[in-house]
Protein backbone atom coordinates (compact mmCIF):
# COMPACT_ATOMS: atom_id res chain seq x y z
CA UNK A 1 0.00 0.00 0.00
CA UNK A 2 1.32 3.45 -1.19
CA UNK A 3 0.53 6.89 0.80
CA UNK A 4 0.39 9.67 -1.62
CA UNK A 5 1.06 12.78 -0.68
CA UNK A 6 2.70 14.41 -3.82
CA UNK A 7 2.79 18.61 -3.82
CA UNK A 8 0.62 19.24 -7.46
CA UNK A 9 3.17 21.98 -8.12
CA UNK A 10 6.35 20.85 -9.66
CA UNK A 11 8.20 23.98 -8.78
CA UNK A 12 7.98 27.87 -8.50
CA UNK A 13 9.79 30.79 -10.89
CA UNK A 14 9.56 33.82 -8.80
CA UNK A 15 6.06 33.57 -7.69
CA UNK A 16 4.73 31.53 -10.64
CA UNK A 17 3.72 28.05 -9.80
CA UNK A 18 4.54 25.57 -12.67
CA UNK A 19 2.17 22.59 -11.83
CA UNK A 20 2.60 18.81 -12.80
CA UNK A 21 -0.82 18.99 -14.73
CA UNK A 22 0.68 22.08 -16.94
CA UNK A 23 3.60 20.27 -17.68
CA UNK A 24 1.97 16.95 -18.47
CA UNK A 25 0.08 19.07 -20.94
CA UNK A 26 2.91 20.83 -22.51
CA UNK A 27 4.64 17.82 -22.73
CA UNK A 28 2.29 15.58 -24.36
CA UNK A 29 1.95 18.15 -27.32
CA UNK A 30 5.46 18.76 -27.65
CA UNK A 31 6.07 14.82 -27.94
CA UNK A 32 2.84 13.95 -29.59
CA UNK A 33 4.06 16.78 -32.21
CA UNK A 34 7.53 15.54 -32.80
CA UNK A 35 6.40 12.01 -32.60
CA UNK A 36 3.34 12.32 -35.12
CA UNK A 37 5.73 14.33 -37.83
CA UNK A 38 8.89 12.39 -37.43
CA UNK A 39 7.29 8.91 -37.66
CA UNK A 40 3.72 8.45 -38.51
CA UNK A 41 3.23 10.71 -41.00
CA UNK A 42 3.49 8.97 -45.00
CA UNK A 43 1.84 11.84 -47.14
CA UNK A 44 4.13 14.54 -47.76
CA UNK A 45 1.45 17.36 -47.84
CA UNK A 46 0.05 16.38 -44.63
CA UNK A 47 3.61 16.85 -43.47
CA UNK A 48 4.16 19.91 -44.84
CA UNK A 49 1.31 21.48 -43.19
CA UNK A 50 1.13 19.62 -39.71
CA UNK A 51 3.08 22.36 -38.00
CA UNK A 52 0.59 24.95 -38.85
CA UNK A 53 -2.27 22.11 -38.05
CA UNK A 54 -0.56 22.03 -34.58
CA UNK A 55 -1.77 25.31 -33.60
CA UNK A 56 -5.35 24.26 -34.53
CA UNK A 57 -4.61 21.53 -32.42
CA UNK A 58 -4.01 22.99 -29.02
CA UNK A 59 -6.90 25.97 -29.68
CA UNK A 60 -9.08 22.81 -29.92
CA UNK A 61 -7.90 20.90 -26.92
CA UNK A 62 -7.93 23.94 -24.59
CA UNK A 63 -11.44 25.19 -25.78
CA UNK A 64 -13.31 21.68 -25.91
CA UNK A 65 -11.81 20.46 -22.89
CA UNK A 66 -12.94 23.10 -20.56
CA UNK A 67 -16.17 23.49 -22.33
CA UNK A 68 -17.18 20.40 -22.01
CA UNK A 69 -16.44 19.75 -18.64
CA UNK A 70 -18.70 23.22 -18.35
CA UNK A 71 -21.01 21.60 -20.09
CA UNK A 72 -21.03 18.19 -19.33
CA UNK A 73 -20.02 17.93 -15.64
CA UNK A 74 -20.59 21.06 -14.09
CA UNK A 75 -23.20 23.44 -15.82
CA UNK A 76 -25.24 24.23 -13.08
CA UNK A 77 -22.38 25.74 -11.61
CA UNK A 78 -20.46 27.96 -14.38
CA UNK A 79 -23.65 29.14 -15.20
CA UNK A 80 -23.98 31.02 -11.60
CA UNK A 81 -20.42 31.53 -11.94
CA UNK A 82 -19.64 32.30 -15.35
CA UNK A 83 -16.49 34.18 -14.69
CA UNK A 84 -15.16 30.84 -13.28
CA UNK A 85 -15.17 29.18 -16.69
CA UNK A 86 -12.03 31.10 -18.15
CA UNK A 87 -10.27 29.99 -14.73
CA UNK A 88 -8.27 26.89 -16.17
CA UNK A 89 -5.67 26.85 -13.70
CA UNK A 90 -8.46 26.22 -11.15
CA UNK A 91 -8.56 22.48 -12.91
CA UNK A 92 -11.81 20.98 -14.80
CA UNK A 93 -10.72 19.41 -18.37
CA UNK A 94 -12.54 17.11 -20.19
CA UNK A 95 -10.92 14.76 -22.24
CA UNK A 96 -14.34 13.96 -24.54
CA UNK A 97 -14.82 17.95 -24.87
CA UNK A 98 -11.30 18.38 -25.78
CA UNK A 99 -11.58 15.68 -28.50
CA UNK A 100 -14.70 17.36 -29.77
CA UNK A 101 -12.62 20.18 -29.75
CA UNK A 102 -9.70 18.66 -31.74
CA UNK A 103 -12.05 16.80 -34.37
CA UNK A 104 -13.60 20.60 -35.12
CA UNK A 105 -10.45 22.21 -35.44
CA UNK A 106 -9.55 19.48 -37.54
CA UNK A 107 -12.06 19.75 -39.83
CA UNK A 108 -11.78 23.98 -40.14
CA UNK A 109 -7.76 23.51 -40.85
CA UNK A 110 -8.61 20.36 -43.33
CA UNK A 111 -10.64 22.14 -45.45
CA UNK A 112 -8.99 25.33 -45.42
CA UNK A 113 -5.86 23.59 -47.07
CA UNK A 114 -8.32 20.92 -49.15
CA UNK A 115 -7.11 17.94 -47.51
CA UNK A 116 -8.76 14.81 -45.93
CA UNK A 117 -9.74 15.35 -42.51
CA UNK A 118 -8.67 11.79 -41.55
CA UNK A 119 -5.17 12.07 -42.50
CA UNK A 120 -4.45 14.54 -40.11
CA UNK A 121 -6.91 12.77 -37.25
CA UNK A 122 -5.14 9.72 -37.59
CA UNK A 123 -1.55 11.11 -36.91
CA UNK A 124 -3.42 12.74 -33.77
CA UNK A 125 -4.76 9.37 -32.48
CA UNK A 126 -1.65 7.74 -32.56
CA UNK A 127 -0.33 10.31 -30.47
CA UNK A 128 -2.62 11.10 -28.32
CA UNK A 129 -2.07 7.97 -25.66
CA UNK A 130 0.99 10.01 -24.75
CA UNK A 131 -1.13 13.10 -23.44
CA UNK A 132 -3.20 10.68 -21.91
CA UNK A 133 -0.68 8.51 -20.43
CA UNK A 134 1.00 12.44 -18.80
CA UNK A 135 -2.72 13.25 -18.15
CA UNK A 136 -3.62 10.81 -15.91
CA UNK A 137 0.06 10.69 -13.95
CA UNK A 138 -0.61 14.26 -13.51
CA UNK A 139 -4.09 13.63 -12.36
CA UNK A 140 -2.70 10.79 -9.58
CA UNK A 141 -0.28 13.77 -8.01
CA UNK A 142 -2.83 15.97 -8.21
CA UNK A 143 -4.40 13.46 -6.04
CA UNK A 144 -7.72 14.23 -8.20
CA UNK A 145 -9.92 11.76 -10.17
CA UNK A 146 -9.09 8.96 -7.18
CA UNK A 147 -10.40 5.53 -7.23
CA UNK A 148 -12.69 3.27 -4.84
CA UNK A 149 -12.10 1.96 -1.69
CA UNK A 150 -9.82 -0.80 -1.74
CA UNK A 151 -8.19 -3.47 -0.09
CA UNK A 152 -5.36 -4.26 -3.28
CA UNK A 153 -1.47 -4.66 -2.19
CA UNK A 154 -1.56 -1.46 -4.32
CA UNK A 155 -4.20 0.33 -2.71
CA UNK A 156 -3.38 4.32 -2.67
CA UNK A 157 -4.35 6.35 0.24
CA UNK A 158 -5.06 9.68 -0.69
CA UNK A 159 -4.01 12.09 2.10
CA UNK A 160 -5.04 15.18 0.32
CA UNK A 161 -8.61 13.32 0.07
CA UNK A 162 -9.12 11.07 3.09
CA UNK A 163 -7.81 8.11 5.38
CA UNK A 164 -8.94 5.52 3.15
CA UNK A 165 -6.94 3.47 0.76
CA UNK A 166 -8.16 3.19 -2.88
CA UNK A 167 -7.91 2.03 -6.29
CA UNK A 168 -5.10 3.96 -8.09
CA UNK A 169 -7.82 4.67 -11.09
CA UNK A 170 -5.29 7.24 -12.34
CA UNK A 171 -2.83 4.59 -12.93
CA UNK A 172 -5.04 2.08 -14.51
CA UNK A 173 -5.60 4.58 -16.98
CA UNK A 174 -2.38 5.57 -17.75
CA UNK A 175 -1.92 2.20 -18.82
CA UNK A 176 -4.48 1.17 -20.38
CA UNK A 177 -5.72 4.40 -22.12
CA UNK A 178 -1.46 5.47 -22.69
CA UNK A 179 0.68 2.72 -23.03
CA UNK A 180 -1.77 -0.53 -24.09
CA UNK A 181 -3.80 2.15 -26.31
CA UNK A 182 -0.15 3.36 -27.56
CA UNK A 183 1.10 -0.03 -28.50
CA UNK A 184 -2.64 -1.04 -30.45
CA UNK A 185 -2.00 1.75 -32.61
CA UNK A 186 1.20 1.85 -34.02
CA UNK A 187 0.90 -2.17 -34.47
CA UNK A 188 -2.28 -1.20 -36.08
CA UNK A 189 -0.07 1.50 -38.81
CA UNK A 190 2.47 -0.58 -39.20
CA UNK A 191 0.16 -3.43 -40.39
CA UNK A 192 -2.60 -1.08 -42.10
CA UNK A 193 -0.60 0.81 -44.60
CA UNK A 194 -3.11 0.02 -47.47
CA UNK A 195 -6.20 1.17 -45.15
CA UNK A 196 -8.30 4.06 -45.84
CA UNK A 197 -7.59 7.28 -43.94
CA UNK A 198 -10.02 7.09 -40.65
CA UNK A 199 -9.12 3.75 -40.26
CA UNK A 200 -6.93 3.97 -37.03
CA UNK A 201 -8.93 6.84 -36.06
CA UNK A 202 -12.04 4.35 -36.01
CA UNK A 203 -9.47 1.71 -33.56
CA UNK A 204 -8.59 4.64 -31.48
CA UNK A 205 -12.16 5.39 -30.42
CA UNK A 206 -12.93 2.09 -30.06
CA UNK A 207 -10.31 0.74 -27.83
CA UNK A 208 -10.23 4.29 -25.86
CA UNK A 209 -13.98 4.05 -24.95
CA UNK A 210 -13.51 0.62 -23.68
CA UNK A 211 -10.95 1.31 -21.91
CA UNK A 212 -12.36 4.26 -20.43
CA UNK A 213 -15.61 2.50 -19.65
CA UNK A 214 -13.85 -0.26 -17.44
CA UNK A 215 -11.81 2.00 -15.78
CA UNK A 216 -14.40 4.14 -15.11
CA UNK A 217 -15.76 0.94 -12.77
CA UNK A 218 -13.03 1.85 -10.29
CA UNK A 219 -13.17 5.75 -10.19
CA UNK A 220 -15.52 7.51 -7.41
CA UNK A 221 -18.09 9.25 -10.30
CA UNK A 222 -17.97 13.15 -10.45
CA UNK A 223 -19.82 14.54 -6.53
CA UNK A 224 -22.16 16.97 -8.45
CA UNK A 225 -23.12 13.98 -10.81
CA UNK A 226 -22.83 10.41 -9.36
CA UNK A 227 -24.53 7.55 -11.19
CA UNK A 228 -27.15 8.00 -13.79
CA UNK A 229 -28.76 5.74 -15.88
CA UNK A 230 -28.18 1.86 -15.63
CA UNK A 231 -25.89 3.25 -12.87
CA UNK A 232 -23.38 4.35 -14.87
CA UNK A 233 -21.33 7.28 -14.44
CA UNK A 234 -21.73 9.99 -16.86
CA UNK A 235 -17.73 8.92 -18.26
CA UNK A 236 -19.05 5.21 -19.09
CA UNK A 237 -22.03 6.89 -21.13
CA UNK A 238 -20.32 8.91 -23.08
CA UNK A 239 -17.44 6.37 -23.74
CA UNK A 240 -20.90 4.45 -24.97
CA UNK A 241 -21.32 7.16 -27.83
CA UNK A 242 -18.17 7.43 -28.53
CA UNK A 243 -17.78 3.47 -28.82
CA UNK A 244 -20.62 3.64 -31.31
CA UNK A 245 -18.89 6.73 -33.59
CA UNK A 246 -15.60 4.67 -33.54
CA UNK A 247 -17.58 1.59 -34.48
CA UNK A 248 -19.47 2.98 -37.42
CA UNK A 249 -15.91 5.05 -38.65
CA UNK A 250 -13.99 1.63 -38.65
CA UNK A 251 -16.57 -0.16 -40.77
CA UNK A 252 -16.67 2.79 -43.07
CA UNK A 253 -12.75 2.72 -43.39
CA UNK A 254 -12.78 -0.88 -43.16
CA UNK A 255 -11.65 -1.29 -46.93
CA UNK A 256 -8.79 -1.32 -48.90
CA UNK A 257 -7.70 1.51 -50.90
Amino acid sequence: MFINNFDPVAFTILSLEIRWYSLAYIFGILIGWYLGKKFFIDNDKIKEAFDDYITYVIVGIILGGRLGYVFFYDFSYFFNNPLEIFQIWNGGMSFHGGLLGVILASILFSKSKNLDVFEFLDVIAIVTPVGLFLGRIANFINSELYGKAAEVIWSVKFLKVDEIYRHPSQLYEAFLEGIVLFVILIFVKKRSKNLNPGYISGIFLIFYSIFRFICEFYRVPDEQIGYLLLNLTLGQIISIIFLAIGITIFSLKNEKK
